[in-house]
Order: structure tokens, then sequence, then C-alpha cells
């Protein structure tokens, strides 16, 4: 952008989206010029200086900008530093693990998805085989799904007593409302290492659904395997557990070598 240039704010009444746009466009103003001043910042944008006053003390609240220099100069925080890391980890476990999904999905003749915890639920990043259900991108709710308990398993306890705040949903007669139920539920997968759903979020669908570790060791997501009672049935369950586990850390360690010794 040269100097010249300046991102118009719009006519819009003052409301909370057009808030968020110019947060945004002072997001970007700071990564094309560095580190620059309120005063600076508001003329590029095309607002009062009390505007982008306001809009910069919100978004170093978050820590996505922060003040440099004694003049009250701002820059990019680290609270960018975060999301991109964030992003880059979820496209990571993405991209390590969907050839192995493709073999087990082969191996077991079921739909295999990886999923990672993202706005309070479980969001497939990987499906395999792609099929007319496509859930890659879609957000399951916890308490009722395999993947959801095993990412549940790994919070801390007031991680837990966050996601659990709201009344647990019932989708089907199977789904586990009880908070007692499921903190016990939530104890056997930490014991046994897995976890499952017997139509529990839709009716006849079955799910097992492993941890996977990051290179740091901690749950970065959630392998699992889904089919309907003909083809997945309780009694297989163990077994099943244990191909994804080693499927697991197959993932884990090509993780592991991508973030060096």
């Amino acid at each position: 952008m040269h100097n010249n240039d300046k991102i118009v704010a719009t006519s819009e009444p003052r409301t909370q989206t057009q808030a968020v746009d110019r947060a945004l466009s002072m997001l970007v103003l700071l990564a094309q010029r560095g580190p620059s001043g309120v005063t600076e910042l508001a003329r590029k944008l095309g607002v009062h200086k009390s505007t982008a006053s306001r809009l910069m003390t919100a978004l170093e609240k978050h820590r996505f900008v922060e003040q440099v220099g004694p003049r009250g100069r701002y820059r990019l925080g680290f609270g960018i530093v975060r999301l991109a890391g964030a992003t880059a980890a979820q496209l990571d476990i993405a991209g390590e693990s969907r050839p192995i999904c493709a073999r087990l999905a082969s191996e077991l003749r079921g739909t295999v998805s990886l999923s990672v915890f993202e706005g309070g639920g479980a969001t497939a990043v990987v499906q395999e085989p792609s099929t007319e259900r496509n859930w890659i991108g879609l957000r399951v709710p916890l308490h009722a799904t395999a993947s959801g308990k095993v990412l549940l398993a790994s919070f801390g306890f007031e991680e837990l007593e966050d996601a659990m705040k709201q009344p647990l949903r019932r989708f089907t007669t199977h789904t586990v409302t009880s908070r007692g139920a499921l903190l016990a539920d939530l104890n056997r997968v930490r014991a046994r290492g897995w976890a499952a759903a017997s139509g529990e979020f839709e009716p006849d669908l079955h799910t097992v659904a492993v941890p996977v570790r990051g290179p740091g060791g901690r749950i970065a997501g959630a392998l699992s395997v889904s089919a309907d009672e003909a083809h997945l049935r309780p009694a297989d369950f163990q077994g099943i557990s244990r191909i994804l586990t080693q499927a697991a850390e197959e993932i884990h360690d090509r993780l592991q070598s991508l973030a060096g010794p």
C-alpha cells in the first residue's frame, strides 16, 4: 500500500460489524506499515483519532497489538503469532494425517476422521473417504461424540468446568445428558485410552476414537472411525481402538519430525 492510499470507512451506522471491520483493517495496516501511531492509523483508516484509540485498546487487551517505545506507537502483538501457530498446527495435522486416514478407511471400511477442538466443539479437518455427508469444517458436540469425548477427557479441571457450563443437549435417546454420567464416561476414556459413542449424536451411528498427540505430547486431535451397527459393533470397539492407536502414533511421529529435534 502506498503512503497516499487510504482505507476509507463506510458511512454505515456504527455497528459491531463495522467495528470489527475497522479493527481488522488496522491489523492489516500494521502488517503492511510496521509500528505506527494512532494518529497515523486513524488518518489511513479515515476515522477519528478517538475511534482508532478505542480500537487499539481493544486489540491490545487481547494481545493482538502492543505498544513499542515511549511515543505510543503500536505493532502486531503475540496474539497474532498464537493464532497463526494454531492455524499452522491444524494445517500440519490435517496434511500429515490424511494419507493415514485414507489407508484406515480402506482397511476398516468405515468413515475415518481427524477432528480438533475448535469453537467449543469437535471439528473435522480430515474425512476419508469423501461422501455425500461431508463433515469437514462442521462443529459437533463434545459430549455426544466419540471424538468430542476424547478431547473433553484431555481438558484440565477449569477447561472441563467451562465446557460443561451449559446443559447437555439431547440429540437421540442414547445421548448422555447427565453431568455425572458424562464425567464417569470421561474417566473410562482416560483409563482405557479410547472413547466410543453408539447412536448418541446420530441414531444407528457407532464411532470409536483415540487421541492424537502433537509434538509436545499434548493431545492435538482425535482420530475416529464411524459406521452403522452392521459394520461396527460394540464388540469390535476395543480391537478397532488398537488399530486407531497405532495410526495415531504414526501421525504423532510425522508431526514430531516436522517439529524437528
